[in-house]
């Protein structure tokens, strides 16, 4: 295939902001005398906030008012923004920097498709904003993966049409959106989890345009 665009999902494959959801929901639940675990937060994963919310306060079989429940979520947001603005460049997953611009040297245009509202501060404080053509994230986006909208208009902001975009992703509802969205995708991640992915690598270091080219 003619690869004109790699689009990227930022968390899991870029950088790893997990540890500090996890950190600022224990944060929460602790306060909310709840015992939130790490295997719970597995159910966390790719789930907007109120969602993410609703399940701590199942797990401790707590009670809260709608009104109770925003006030909630936005400060577990502060802590959680607290964290992300002292991220450092070092921060960055292995081999992602390099693929980056192994791509854009190759003159192949490149966009973020994030849910995360803090996309931006994170590239920012990273220093990644400047390998991006084009960034969509929850700011831009009304529906949530596997819906394609983020990846479709990542495709629009950089002029390519979706068959000639590979989507990078390390989430089976990312995979499933890129697919849902014409596009190739390479899963990142186990391939025993990543199923439908085109193609399954640990991580960006373990890429290159060989292997690109491939699809």
């Amino acid at each position: 295939m003619n690869i004109k665009a790699c689009l990227f999902d930022l968390d899991g494959v870029i950088v790893d902001t997990a540890v500090y959801h996890f950190k600022s929901w224990k944060r929460l639940a602790d306060e909310l005398g709840i015992n939130f675990t790490e295997h719970d937060n597995e159910r966390l994963k790719g789930v907007s906030r109120m969602r993410s919310l609703d399940i701590i306060l199942e797990i401790g079989n707590v009670t809260k008012t709608a009104a109770e429940k925003e006030a909630l979520a936005a400060r577990k947001n502060d802590w959680y923004t607290e964290m992300i603005n002292k991220m450092k460049p070092e921060e960055v997953l292995p081999g992602a920097r390099e693929f980056l611009d192994l791509v854009r040297k190759a003159g192949i245009k490149t966009a973020l498709g994030s849910a995360s509202k803090n996309s931006g501060i994170i590239l920012e404080k990273t220093g990644l904003t400047h390998y991006f053509d084009a960034i969509i994230d929850g700011n831009h986006v009304s529906k949530a993966k596997p819906d394609p909208e983020v990846f479709l208009k990542g495709a629009e902001a950089v002029n390519t049409q979706p068959a000639d975009c590979v989507v990078f992703e390390d989430a089976i509802a990312g995979v499933e959106a890129a697919l849902a969205g014409g596009m190739k995708v390479v899963g990142i991640g186990s391939p025993a989890i990543l199923t439908k992915a085109n193609l399954v690598v640990s991580g960006l270091d373990k890429m290159n345009l060989d292997k690109l080219n491939t699809l």
